[in-house]
């Protein structure tokens, strides 16, 4: 079962993991609004939201980013859909992805690059610890057509 949690969407709006439950859920942490990885998975994620949709599946982000930074970010971009503010790291701390990094020698906490897909009964059915930015649609899409 995912962990109960509420956070802020880009609209200044409190989601819980309640609005979760019944669904189907790709749940999607990433380390930045309009740096070059994170806008080209949300994108990707933007571009097969219909695939997804026809799935069953809504699209849910994350990352530490503020509601204000979220909300530039899905206008920028026109992702239509829910960006969760998690300036606290409480949500990615809660998923595993809140650790350790390391660039040009530097360590630091940051975000893990993970989704999930997560089933009506709040089961994580998939991890993606391996995304592919790009194709990160695609890359969900061919996960769930090689599981049935």
């Amino acid at each position: 079962m995912i962990p109960a949690f509420t956070s802020t969407t880009q609209e200044g709006r409190e989601f819980s993991s309640k609005e979760i439950e019944g669904g189907l859920t790709v749940l999607y942490f990433y380390p930045k609004d309009n740096t070059s990885g994170c806008t080209l998975e949300a994108k990707s994620l933007r571009d097969g939201r219909e695939a997804l949709k026809a799935r069953g599946y809504r699209i849910v982000g994350v990352s530490p980013d503020s509601v204000k930074s979220h909300e530039n970010f899905c206008n920028k971009h026109e992702l239509g859909f829910t960006l969760l503010a998690d300036t606290d790291h409480s949500l990615c701390e809660a998923f595993g992805v809140w650790a350790e990094k390391s660039m040009y020698g530097r360590k630091y906490m940051g975000v893990l690059r993970t989704t999930f897909l997560i089933g009506p009964d709040g089961r994580i059915t998939h991890v993606f610890d391996k995304v592919d930015t790009k194709n990160h649609y695609q890359q969900i899409i061919d996960t769930l057509d090689a599981n049935g």
